[in-house]
């Protein structure tokens, strides 16, 4: 038999080990996360990092930040038109990925939606080309869609997949823990929202934010859910204001609402207990979902809750 030269064993080597990675890739589909890492939701309407932020960023190794360029409401004519949208007043610090994020009302999805997609996509990327906003590789919806405009919603989200495509761009979508049960909608990959477990009106709600006893039945379907996930949680706490028993409103900043003495404000807050005590529950059931960790969201008054160490523990690998 003749014996095959050196280079020629290694070559086709190399050839096998290529082609190998090729079809395990595309056998693969969309069942491995594009992501990995440590990330955050920035959520305010001006774009600005304080340098506890940029030490923040800095020291816990974020690579990813989330930041909600507009909301898309409901016009006074009827169509859905952009809202609250932010103001960049500084730069983004070097190595960090922007993924664009829009939030939109579910009742925009009750009416037509044709157009909408291509004009959210253009003002996107156009916001990214004003602002020098480079290298974004990925779009997130956030919207809390229900199986009522689930139609609606997943065609959007077919049409604006297909205009990110061409741009060469991902797209995301947010995903609420009673979503779980339901189709995934038409994305690259998903974001599970874990935070907003409770009914935050009800004034003997104790924990409106993340309670690990609501969030446990959700989890039979994360396991089987199609999406490559991430996970998000909650790193803020609410002031909330009741007039008797009835709910006012969440207070954001000073003289929002007229107090009265006979009022009552309650605080709401999350534990680094629950939110380690979920982390594990979710891990038990789909452990790659940690491949990348959300916190939402970052400014000052969230990032001095916890201490470095106990950051760590949330974002660990």
């Amino acid at each position: 038999m003749k014996r095959l030269k050196k280079t020629s064993v290694v070559t086709s080597l190399l050839i096998g080990c290529l082609w190998a990675t090729m079809m395990l890739t595309g056998c693969q589909g969309q069942t491995a996360n594009p992501v990995s890492g440590h990330a955050a939701y920035y959520w305010s309407t001006v774009f600005r990092l304080s340098p506890e932020q940029r030490s923040f960023l800095r020291d816990h190794a974020i690579g990813r930040l989330y930041v909600r360029y507009f909301d898309v409401v409901m016009g006074q004519e009827g169509e859905p038109m952009p809202n609250a949208t932010i103001q960049f007043n500084d730069s983004f610090p070097q190595g960090i990925e922007v993924v664009p994020t829009v939030f939109i009302l579910n009742e925009c999805m009750a009416k037509e939606t044709s157009g909408l997609a291509h004009k959210i996509a253009a003002r996107i990327l156009q916001m990214n080309e004003t602002h020098d906003v480079l290298n974004v590789r990925e779009v997130q919806i956030d919207c809390d869609w229900t199986r009522r405009t689930e139609r609606r919603f997943f065609a959007f989200m077919d049409s604006l997949r297909s205009e990110l495509q061409a741009k060469g761009i991902r797209l995301s979508s947010t995903i609420r823990l009673h979503q779980l049960s339901q189709k995934a909608p038409p994305a690259d990959r998903g974001v599970l929202m874990v935070y907003n477990t409770g009914d935050f009106t009800d004034i003997n709600c104790q924990k409106p934010i993340l309670d690990a006893e609501v969030v446990g039945p959700y989890l039979k379907y994360l396991a089987s859910y199609p999406l490559p996930l991430s996970a998000a949680y909650p790193l803020f706490s609410w002031q909330i204001l009741f007039r008797g028993k009835r709910f006012v409103g969440i207070i954001h900043g000073k003289d929002e609402y007229p107090i009265l003495p006979t009022d009552s404000i309650v605080n709401r807050d999350v534990t680094l207990d629950e939110i380690l005590k979920v982390r594990q529950m979710i891990a038990r059931q789909r452990e790659d979902i940690h491949d990348e960790v959300i916190l939402y969201e970052l400014n000052d008054k969230n990032i001095q809750k916890f201490n470095h160490n106990d950051y760590e523990k949330i974002l660990a690998d």
